[in-house]
């Protein structure tokens, strides 16, 4: 069995999935949660340590500010791991009610290019080179704003925000179907995403989040279509029964895992050159923080080495004979193996742990955070 192709592989972890976090009814708290950034990194390099997949830890703007980056840094390099891409926030403003890039006041549009202005600092202080935008702008009722003229005034700023860009730094602009508006978002697909991102330039690609589609979504085909115009700049991997409900990876449905890393693979795109940024983006509820991250992140490469197993060359050849049956038949081959021994082996021989979540739950770490991590703000949304 050969899985070669996840040699390099890696996924990136989020800050903010460390902290307390809850439903729209109560936030959930739980015993020795990160008080401040450097401990959300210091639990974030914990799920390295144990999988050896999750070298870089995404930060959110301006719930990770810190007085020194360069400090910063330090503290996630000597704990292994890297700062990944830098998410701005342009839902927690009182101001940005009606909107953010796209409000129909042009110094409320100012406040919010001025905000990706600062995280493109933060970007040059940490060595991040991505730039996260989502955006939550939208209406709730026909005629409540110019459909037309939010769309302009999108352009624009994203262009101020885009100009101001080094070389080495891309914009990762992200789409939602629906919430936290209901009758249209601003950037509602992953068209709209790409358009804005094709009249930009080379250096913006779109973010493909699972959970932001309506149901019944042929995610595989969107990615695709994306690796196609190589714009595939990254993925927020989580998993939804209904919504945007930022549950672990293939919770719901590993075999849309599976086929979406189908066609990542039949085009080299899993591989580190590709520069697609695998990344997780959810918030644990109800399980303990650091066991639920590393289950996404086994979760990935698991669906990833049985997308590894399929035999492209016959894949092809039952295609181009028109064999269906065939032809399904070698991708659910692939499917149905089971490659958690093999994986296990295979961490083993990397000095890993065969069980990464057995030996977090013996290592003792989540007790003796508890025990430290008293007082202080625990870290939640917005903290």
């Amino acid at each position: 069995m050969n899985l070669d192709g996840l040699d390099g592989f890696s996924i990136e972890v989020p800050s903010w999935a460390y902290g307390n976090s809850g439903t729209r009814f109560k936030v959930f708290t739980t015993r020795g949660v990160p008080r401040n950034p450097y401990e959300k990194i210091s639990d974030a390099a914990q799920v390295n340590k144990l999988t050896g997949l999750a070298n870089r830890v995404s930060l959110h703007i301006p719930w990770d500010v810190v007085d020194d980056w360069a400090d910063l840094r330090r503290h996630a390099e000597d704990n292994g791991v890297a700062i990944g891409a830098i998410n701005s926030n342009l839902f927690q403003e009182d101001e940005y009610r009606l909107g953010s890039l796209c409000n129909p006041d042009p110094a409320i549009r100012r406040k919010a290019v001025d905000h990706h202005l600062q995280c493109l600092d933060v970007m040059r202080a940490t060595g991040s080179t991505d730039l996260k935008v989502w955006l939550p702008d939208g209406l709730n009722y026909p005629g409540q704003d110019s459909l037309r003229g939010r769309q302009e005034r999108l352009a624009e700023s994203l262009r101020a925000i885009y100009d101001a860009m080094d070389p080495d730094q891309r914009m990762l602009l992200e789409y939602k179907l629906f919430e936290p508006a209901f009758y249209s978002m601003d950037i509602p697909d992953w068209g709209t995403s790409l358009l804005h991102c094709l009249a930009l330039g080379e250096q913006a690609t779109v973010v493909l989040d699972t959970g932001h589609h309506a149901p019944g979504t042929n995610i595989e085909f969107i990615v695709m279509q994306l690796l196609r115009q190589n714009r595939l700049g990254a993925f927020d991997f989580n998993s939804r029964f209904y919504a945007d409900d930022d549950l672990i990876v293939g919770a719901a449905d590993p075999f849309q895992l599976f086929r979406i890393l189908s066609e990542i693979v039949a085009a080299g795109a899993h591989r580190p050159e590709s520069g697609i940024n695998f990344m997780l983006d959810q918030c644990h509820n109800i399980e303990d923080k650091i066991p639920g991250q590393i289950r996404s992140v086994l979760n990935v490469e698991q669906a990833l080495a049985k997308a590894l197993l399929i035999d492209q060359e016959a894949l092809a050849e039952a295609q181009r004979a028109g064999d269906v049956l065939a032809a399904n038949a070698i991708l659910m081959d692939a499917y149905e193996t089971d490659v958690r021994g093999v994986l296990a082996d295979r961490r083993e021989a990397r000095g890993l742990p065969r069980d990464p979540v057995a030996a977090y739950l013996a290592s003792g770490y989540g007790e003796k955070t508890a025990s430290e991590r008293v007082g202080g703000t625990q870290a939640g949304w917005g903290a």
